[in-house]
């Protein structure tokens, strides 16, 4: 089977959406088709139930997927073993925020592509609360996330950085936060932004059921980034790790409140599954992680 539909079959397995993949892996949405057909053709089996608004594996396509990703990693193991000069090629795919790519990559990826320069690096940006979805789906090999309180046996995290979580108000808009007698926040008047998933929104839901508070809740986004924005704008209060707070363009547009207790911080790292730790690229770009920062 050719390992380009093989690498294409495993994306789209990923996203279930052609869309996506076709946009991602270069190909357009009809060429992806014929060669999941094709696929099909050859093994004899529907890999996919499509309809107008849904894609979803069948449970012969599930079985296909882990081939698909068994035969792609001994494929690349294959092409570094037999490379007549010893220098590693290939690609590998990575997912992070756009705040790490700001932050935290440009010099992990200075320093790999000085010395691994024949590797192609496929990079995705997103929610970061999407980042260990990537890797358990298989859509991508490495991914800069939060390290959860809950680690799953079948990944493998490295620690970067650590930045405290924050919570922030908006600079021009002082009455968006209304206070009590005592100088404390008024929860039940003070609309409050909050992640629609991911770790911060645990640790904020932690910190006000502690609290017994029910916060006033304005709105329910995706990303830090947006959450920022609203609160820019006077929507309410919201939480963010400092470190997306910093790199922000908004930034001048915010302060930072002193609630306590103060809410655990991001231990921020590079995340992979452990069966990916065998190809000689990810170990490689693994090794450089925390080198320089």
């Amino acid at each position: 089977m050719d390992i380009r539909a093989l690498q294409f079959f495993r994306h789209l397995s990923g996203t279930l959406h052609f869309g996506r993949t076709s946009q991602a892996c270069n190909i357009t949405p009809s060429a992806l088709t014929r060669a999941i057909q094709r696929l099909e053709e050859e093994f004899g089996e529907k890999l996919f139930i499509r309809d107008n608004r849904s894609v979803s594996l069948t449970p012969s396509g599930e079985l296909f997927r882990e081939y698909a990703e068994d035969t792609i990693q001994r494929y690349n193991e294959l092409k570094n073993r037999i490379s007549a000069d010893g220098v590693l090629r290939g690609e590998i795919s990575l997912y992070s925020s756009v705040t790490a790519v700001y932050s935290i990559l440009p010099q992990i990826l200075a320093g790999f592509r000085e010395i691994y320069p024949e590797v192609h690096i496929n990079l995705q940006t997103g929610d970061a609360a999407m980042a260990l979805n990537k890797i358990e789906s298989g859509d991508v090999d490495l991914t800069i996330a939060a390290i959860p309180e809950e680690i799953s046996s079948q990944l493998e995290f490295k620690k970067i950085i650590e930045t405290p979580l924050v919570f922030i108000a908006p600079e021009r808009f002082p009455e968006t936060v209304v206070f009590q007698r005592k100088g404390r926040i008024d929860w039940q008047k003070t609309p409050f932004v909050m992640a629609e998933k991911g770790l911060s929104r645990k640790r904020v839901d932690s910190w006000f059921a502690k609290k017994n508070i029910h916060p006033n809740v304005y709105a329910k986004v995706a990303g830090n980034e947006a959450i920022i924005a609203f609160v820019s704008l006077g929507c309410g209060v919201g939480v963010v790790p400092q470190l997306v707070l910093e790199k922000s363009p908004l930034k001048d547009q915010i302060k930072i409140l002193d609630q306590k207790p103060r809410l655990r911080p991001f231990s921020v790292g590079v995340c992979t599954a452990k069966k990916n730790m065998l190809n000689p690229i990810i170990r490689a770009f693994w090794d450089l992680a925390d080198q320089g920062l």
